[in-house]
């Protein structure tokens, strides 16, 4: 199954650190990132969860949950969640989800039907595509994904900035520009006439007919 934006992310019951979950109730009714690893103790994987567990409450301002999951057994979890600690200087203290079935890899489409049933055995290039970023609204429905290589470090700042975005845009009819940060101008969508324009935003710049900006809302 080929996931796509605005799909429903696909439910699933699994193991892990903090006990049985089951997704869509885990998530509730707020946003969640879910991130994903193709191995237990591997180097870039490592700092990157030190990472999010650094901004973990960055994620919590804007009522997001995180969630990781490794193609490995819940039981390994707990003792590379110490190497973590010692190499980032941060708990993770998030839960992280043990794939050692690889059912949910296969489910978010991150691994083909036939890569067997066990991650034993499995090496981190066997998992290489294992390495998505999904970010999942109230509705359930994914609304960003992101894919990167082994070799290539997440920018979880990013990820916040397209989560800001998201919700920003979830709630009026703008659009965010290329590099956009917190505060900056946004884009007014096609759907809202001139006129309408003027009563939602008050003034706004027509940079060109289909191009009109206008500061950004209040959330």
């Amino acid at each position: 199954m080929s996931l796509r934006i605005n799909d429903i992310a696909p439910d699933f019951t699994a193991d892990t650190t903090i006990g049985s979950i089951s997704f869509h109730d885990w998530i509730g009714g707020g946003w969640a990132v879910l991130f994903s690893h193709p191995k237990n103790f591997t180097p870039v994987c490592t700092t990157e969860l030190g990472a999010m567990a650094g901004l973990e409450q960055e994620f919590q301002k804007r009522g997001v949950k995180i969630i990781g999951i490794s193609v490995d057994p819940v039981e390994s979890h707990g003792k590379w969640k110490q190497d973590i600690k010692t190499a980032t200087g941060f708990d993770v203290d998030y839960p992280l989800i043990g794939d050692k079935e690889l059912k949910v890899a296969k489910l978010y489409d991150m691994l083909p039907a036939g890569a067997g049933e066990s991650s034993e055995g499995r090496t981190p290039a066997d998992n290489a595509t294992v390495r998505s970023v999904f970010v999942i609204g109230p509705d359930k429905k994914i609304k960003l994904i992101l894919t990167y290589p082994m070799t290539t470090g997440r920018n979880f700042h990013e990820i916040l900035r397209a989560i800001d975005s998201i919700q920003l845009t979830s709630k009026h009819q703008v659009a965010t520009p290329a590099n956009w940060q917190q505060g900056d101008d946004v884009i007014i969508t096609a759907a809202v006439s001139n006129e309408d324009a003027v009563t939602r935003f008050g003034s706004y710049e027509t940079v060109l007919p289909y191009l009109r900006k206008t500061k950004q809302p209040a959330a």
